[in-house]
């Protein structure tokens, strides 16, 4: 701080804002840094056209034969002829899903019994591929919950859980956490749609 002083010769009370002074990012900006920052795979989507294309390039990258999905919407993105669909749970097939919100200040993303049923995170692969929205994103995990309970005001879902962590660390699996990780490698498609 005495060096910024003496560069700049400026207060001490002025050289603290200059080291505290943060930038400003907007809400997709701040989204997608925390999450790439903790280990999430982030593809940007303009169309629609491009989840199909993006889903079949990450199944052939990891060399992953099938998917397991649960949301008889997200089947319209998919061509059954060129992926196969398993509706079937099994932990060790990629887990393809929607989910409720994107939260930005801290890169986690929010789902529920509307993409989970009643099936814990941890039961799940723990290669997961999320297709969101740009409208899903919120500044916290507050403003997610509020979110669901707008968005779904005659029937709540439950089994609210989030994805905190996209790296995968086998190490890590002590008996505090053993079974219960949120931890995905997780891919996300974001469409935008605002």
């Amino acid at each position: 701080m005495k060096y910024l002083k003496k560069l700049f010769n400026i207060s001490n009370k002025e050289a603290k804002e200059v080291q505290k002074q943060e930038v400003d990012l907007s809400l997709d900006d701040l989204f997608v840094y925390n999450f790439i920052k903790k280990g999430g795979k982030f593809l940007y989507c303009l169309e629609k056209d491009e989840i199909f294309e993006n889903v079949k390039n990450i199944l052939l990258e990891n060399n992953w034969k099938s998917l397991l999905v649960t949301n008889p919407k997200l089947i319209t993105f998919l061509n059954e002829k060129e992926i196969y669909i398993d509706q079937n749970h099994k932990k060790s097939i990629p887990f393809f899903t929607t989910c409720e919100h994107l939260i930005a200040d801290r890169g986690n993303i929010l789902f529920s019994s509307n993409q989970l049923k009643s099936t814990k995170l941890s039961e799940f692969s723990e290669n997961f591929i999320v297709f969101a929205t740009t409208s899903q994103l919120v500044q916290n995990t507050g403003e997610g919950l509020t979110g669901i309970k707008t968005n779904c005001k005659n029937a709540l879902p439950t089994n609210i859980s989030a994805v905190k962590d996209f790296e995968i660390n086998k190490e890590d699996d002590t008996s505090l956490n053993f079974g219960n990780s949120s931890t995905k490698n997780l891919y996300l498609l974001l469409l935008e749609d605002l």
